[in-house]
């Protein structure tokens, strides 16, 4: 115990101070006393902040080389190629085709000329995700293309 607590523990039994006025006093004392055996300080408060500051570096460098491996194995673009054909607005064709078979698919399917087949091929060398060819009559016949 502090001298300063014994000091005002004396005063209030010698009734120099009664307890509600020593009651403020002896909280301010023991809030000291326990804030001067934890002190946490400026410079320890400065050095977990640059801890951290070094942490998220390293987790940002990791988030990018994940990035760059991903697109690197072609993930992040495109990964099927989407062909939905309708008649009378009944869906009669729904193909999903993985993006690396899609040369020899585009060579199958009837009905896509050489410039349909030819757009549809630089999409997806180009990376684009969504629709290339989306055609519709009023019939409700239509043909919807388009990379996932």
């Amino acid at each position: 115990m502090s001298e300063e607590l014994e000091t005002v523990l004396r005063l209030v039994a010698d009734g120099t101070l009664t307890p509600e006025q020593a009651s403020p006093i002896i909280e301010a004392l023991t809030r000291a006393e326990r804030s001067a055996n934890h002190p946490i300080g400026l410079d320890r408060i400065d050095r977990g902040i640059e801890r951290m500051h070094r942490r998220l570096g390293r987790a940002h460098e990791r988030i990018d080389a994940a990035r760059g491996r991903a697109e690197a194995h072609g993930r992040g673009r495109g990964r099927r190629l989407r062909i939905r054909v309708t008649e009378h607005g009944r869906q009669v064709v729904n193909l999903r085709i993985p993006i690396g078979f899609v040369d020899a698919a585009l060579s199958f399917v009837p009905g896509i000329g050489g410039d349909q087949s030819e757009r549809i091929r630089q999409a997806v060398e180009a990376g684009e995700i969504g629709p290339i060819i989306d055609v519709e009559d009023p019939d409700g016949d239509g043909v919807l293309i388009s990379v996932e």
